[in-house]
């Protein structure tokens, strides 16, 4: 075997080598001794096969694997002469030559290195930014909002008919084809209507009720409805009206806070400053996503200067071709098809981008070494559980979700990214 390294830059090297049919041939011999002292023939006694007829049984299989290990050998020795530290190898290697001739095989192998990178000097690139405040005005409106939201209802003083936003107290029983069915009855139920609690259609129709009143409701369930025995089913609801009640005013007070708070010692001020709190943190997630991290990448991006290694760079390009693929219409998709040129031209206008993706990724992977930044399996997990509930979805089917799509390396990356960047603006002070 012959084998020549040629360094294509820090991060790609490649690996050229000659490998001559009777190297492969005595890789068949070997393997074909060794596979014949495990085999089972009938006419040979176990572990007595010979070589030839295991040849004759299994003879691609063996040459598949005989040129696997003189393509290994290969590498193997690209790699020893080229001084690298095979941990550093991303990713699969790529064949840029695998040519077959009469009496040799001759290839060429590209290998991607891990970057290195001086993380050094990247704090003058950091954006200044003047932290939000929260002023006195944006405050008021937040806790007159918070009391509208927690005002009690307290029943009418002079009778009137149903109207939108009054919360009712009802008896109601359901029938379908006249019968009454399971889960459809209840006995001075508080209904606030506009809520959109019940069935459409539903609440609507109690909308002009009045005191003592008995009415029909007739809706018809959605076709997407919980219990398949009653989707897309018209059902009678009898409804008889007790009470109307209306939503007063809150007062502003200690009172209010401690609700708000669940703290028995919080005040008005207390609840103020925590408003205060919030309405920046809101201002300040808000600056941070739309304008300090995209320019904070940028400025990294262009901070730091290094080889990306190829295979990474290409597997970006296809990830973002893919994604611009998902969202064009068969008519679009169909004009790539077999065109090489235009797929090239596809590539070359997501290259650019593709390539500062990259850089991004490594620059925060070398950053957060240096910054002693971390994120522990357990707070990915307790993210995802968390933005799960807030959604309403069912957190243990989210997070086995993201296990089974290999997703939470995605996640875990990105939160360290966020806890990085955070440290290097001042956010986490």
């Amino acid at each position: 075997m012959n084998v020549t390294v040629n360094k294509i830059d820090d991060a790609n090297i490649l690996v050229s080598g000659t490998v001559e049919n009777s190297v492969i041939e005595a890789n068949i011999d070997r393997l074909a001794r060794e596979a014949g002292k495990q085999m089972k023939v009938d006419g040979f006694r176990q572990g007595k096969v010979p070589p030839h007829i295991v040849k004759k049984l299994h003879g691609d299989k063996l040459a598949q694997d005989a040129e696997s290990e003189a393509l290994k050998a290969i590498m193997d020795e690209g790699i020893a002469k080229a001084e690298i530290n095979p941990a550093d190898i991303l990713g699969e290697p790529v064949f840029k030559k695998y040519d077959k001739k009469d009496d040799k095989v001759e290839v060429e192998i590209e290998l991607s290195l891990r970057p290195s990178i001086e993380a050094e000097g990247y704090e003058s690139v950091i954006p200044t930014f003047e932290k939000p405040e929260a002023s006195e005005e944006e405050i008021e409106e937040k806790l007159k909002e918070l009391a509208s939201q927690n005002a009690p209802f307290e029943k009418i003083k002079r009778k009137r008919m149903v109207k939108d936003g009054d919360m009712t107290v009802i008896d109601f029983e359901g029938f379908v084809d006249g019968e009454a069915f399971e889960g459809g009855k209840a006995e001075k139920f508080q209904l606030k209507i506009g809520s959109g609690q019940f069935i459409p259609g539903f609440e609507e129709q109690i909308i002009g009720m009045k005191y003592d009143e008995q009415k029909d409701v007739v809706v018809t369930f959605p076709e997407a409805y919980q219990s398949a025995d009653l989707a897309g089913k018209e059902a009678t609801f009898k409804v008889t009206l007790h009470e109307i009640q209306e939503q007063v005013e809150a007062e502003l007070n200690d009172e209010l806070a401690q609700k708000l708070l669940g703290d028995e010692k919080a005040t008005l001020e207390t609840l103020k400053e925590k408003l205060a709190e919030q309405i920046v943190a809101q201002k300040t997630s808000k600056v941070y996503n739309e304008t300090l991290k995209p320019e904070l990448i940028e400025a990294l991006v262009n901070h730091f200067d290094f080889a990306l290694p190829n295979n990474i760079v290409e597997q970006e390009i296809d990830a973002k071709i893919n994604a611009k693929a998902r969202e064009m219409s068969e008519e679009e998709l169909a004009t790539y098809k077999d065109n090489t040129d235009k797929i090239n031209e596809l590539r070359a206008s997501v290259e650019e981008e593709a390539k500062n993706s990259v850089k991004a990724t490594f620059i925060v992977d070398a950053l957060a070494k240096k910054e002693e930044i971390a994120v522990e399996d357990q707070e990915v997990s307790q993210a995802i559980y968390y933005e799960a509930m807030m959604s309403g979805q069912d957190p243990q089917q989210v997070i086995k979700y993201y296990q089974e799509n290999n997703l939470l390396p995605a996640v875990k990356m990105g939160m360290i990214e966020d806890k990085l960047f955070g440290k290097l603006l001042g956010l986490d002070k």
